[in-house]
């Protein structure tokens, strides 16, 4: 999702670079707004001026440093445009619709996801998180590089509605740096950090899934890797 809710993780056809330099891996519909809420911007009429795009999906282990990545595309690159999900969790303070998520309660989500209006959906903390299809196809049918950042479980739902998409992997620069990231406050009980770790475990076997990884190095050439591959 293109922002970096609660839920955001994960080539498959061995592609592996660390973003600019060219290290191995080191793993081997529209939506209804609710009621006094605004709904996402109308992009107008699709033209055929530009060529359709492929969809860019962005996934990776909790810690890795997507929210970071994209938050850096965001500032850096305006051309792109960055998929935002819909979510049933409340709007917290200084939260916009539209912007950070679109806001709809249970019957409204409900009603995404039984006329096929989401790419994928996933349920985290008793919330439900979705990422609307139609701005999606929209944004692509116009030729504009669209980025979608989300977990594994998403990303391998997109792989199903899209296969034409392009999965991307964001790996650590090492299993080492990974865990202090994610134990880096030291704040959690060891439960908690455990839990973290194992799943983090199970989002790098799945790299294989994806058709490209990406090593996060650098913030920097790591967008500059993704906006190139968006370029085409």
């Amino acid at each position: 999702m293109s922002t970096a809710d609660e839920r955001r993780a994960g080539g498959r056809d061995g592609l592996t670079a660390a973003a600019g330099n060219g290290v191995p891996s080191p793993y081997a519909g529209s939506i209804p707004p609710p009621s006094g809420a605004s709904t996402y911007a109308p992009v107008g009429p699709v033209t055929h001026e530009s060529p359709a795009r492929r969809l860019t999906v962005l996934s990776g282990p909790s810690g890795v440093g997507k929210s970071t990545v994209v938050a850096e595309i965001r500032r850096a690159h305006p051309e792109v445009w960055l998929s935002v999900s819909v979510t049933t969790r409340p709007p917290r303070p200084g939260e916009v619709d539209g912007v950070q998520y679109f806001f709809v309660d249970d019957a409204g989500f409900d009603r995404l996801v039984a006329e096929g209006q989401l790419l994928e959906w996933a349920e985290f903390a008793g919330n439900r998180y979705g990422t609307p299809r139609k701005p999606v196809e929209e944004r692509l049918a116009m030729g504009v590089p669209t980025l979608l950042e989300i977990d594994l479980q998403g990303a391998r739902q997109v792989r199903g509605a899209m296969p034409e998409s392009r999965l991307v992997f964001l790996a650590p620069p090492s299993w080492d740096e990974l865990v202090r990231r994610l134990t880096g406050r030291g704040t959690e009980p060891p439960e908690v950090i455990e839990r973290r770790l194992e799943a983090a475990r199970v989002e790098l076997a799945a790299e294989k899934e994806f058709d490209l990884t990406l090593v996060n190095t650098s913030v920097q050439e790591v967008c500059a890797e993704l906006v190139g591959l968006m370029a085409h």
